[in-house]
């Protein structure tokens, strides 16, 4: 029973010693308090997996739309919840510095529901199609389609340069679609149509309407939340940055804190590193596996569940 806890809770140890590498301080706040969410939500879910993953069946079907805002903060176990969190540190300490908390904040959210409702709509289209209900059944659940999303970003707001997926180096421009293709050869549990919807979504936001939909809406709430920034000069910020726009725009940003590595080899890094920290070498030098979503059959949910109670008796 001892070893089953210390294997659950592996990916937790790794997170943290994760953080404490990059240093609290250096975190902005919308992406640690995103990260803390997710840990919580795993060490005391606001519902059992099968409960909180989203399919057509159960929130098309019986009208759970819950599942939609659930779905993306839980995962299926704790390397699942490891591999998405470093996957969101790196992105956020280039994101959110770059389009300020608020504005990171609300594309978070409007990501997160997103991408569940273009998973919906893509498995109903599916199910159609095919006439297989395996479609509809299909139920998932983590943070990858956000993570997807918000790649798409990342690579918009960095073109022309290039990134390393499986050691090979792929133009950022199609950087997204070949890891989608990528991770479904190599892990086939994994959910290629929740990969796709996070893909879509950042694409609706960069070349589609998406962006500003958004800005329109912010202009309906209180202009206060998404005021104009005047500095970064709280701890963990480097210098400040002035700027004088309401909403994010295309400008440049720094990498001070990435020290010039692509996102990929920031996470391969720091894989590589919190696994040192515990003991555990990484073979090779190409960078670790990609955060992956789970598509999880009822039976796999109950045997997961049911680990989950085992632990911790």
């Amino acid at each position: 029973m001892r070893g089953r806890q210390r294997s659950s809770h592996l990916g937790l140890l790794l997170l943290l010693s994760q953080l404490y590498q990059v240093g609290l301080d250096n975190v902005p706040p919308v992406t640690l308090a995103v990260l803390g969410l997710n840990a919580y939500l795993f060490l005391f879910p606001a519902a059992p997996l099968m409960k909180a993953c989203v399919s057509v069946r159960q929130a098309w079907g019986s009208g759970e739309w819950s599942r939609l805002i659930l779905s993306p903060f839980h995962h299926a176990d704790d390397m699942h919840l490891y591999f998405n969190m470093v996957s969101l540190l790196m992105k956020g300490l280039r994101l959110e510095r770059r389009l300020g908390a608020a504005w990171f904040a609300y594309t978070l959210a409007v990501f997160s529901l997103l991408t569940g409702v273009l998973y919906l709509a893509m498995e109903a289209g599916l199910t159609q199609l095919t006439g297989d209900g395996s479609h509809s059944a299909a139920c998932a659940v983590g943070f990858s389609g956000v993570l997807f999303a918000l790649k798409v970003l990342n690579n918009h707001y960095h073109p022309g340069g290039v990134t390393y997926v499986m050691g090979f180096p792929v133009a950022n421009r199609y950087a997204s679609w070949v890891e989608l293709v990528l991770i479904h050869i190599t892990a086939p549990g994994t959910s290629l149509i929740g990969h796709l919807a996070g893909i879509l979504a950042g694409l609706l936001y960069t070349t589609g309407p998406l962006k500003k939909m958004m800005k329109t809406c912010a202009g309906l709430m209180s202009n206060s939340i998404f005021k104009p920034r005047t500095s970064y000069s709280s701890s963990g910020y480097s210098g400040s940055h002035r700027r004088s726009e309401q909403y994010p725009t295309d400008a440049g940003t720094s990498s001070s804190y990435t020290g010039g590595m692509t996102e990929e080899e920031q996470l391969a890094a720091a894989i590589r590193n919190s696994f040192r920290d515990t003991g555990r070498h990484q073979h090779g030098d190409g960078p670790a596996p990609p955060p992956y979503g789970f598509r999880l059959t009822e039976e796999e949910l109950r045997a997961r569940r049911l680990a989950r109670l085992d632990a911790f008796m």
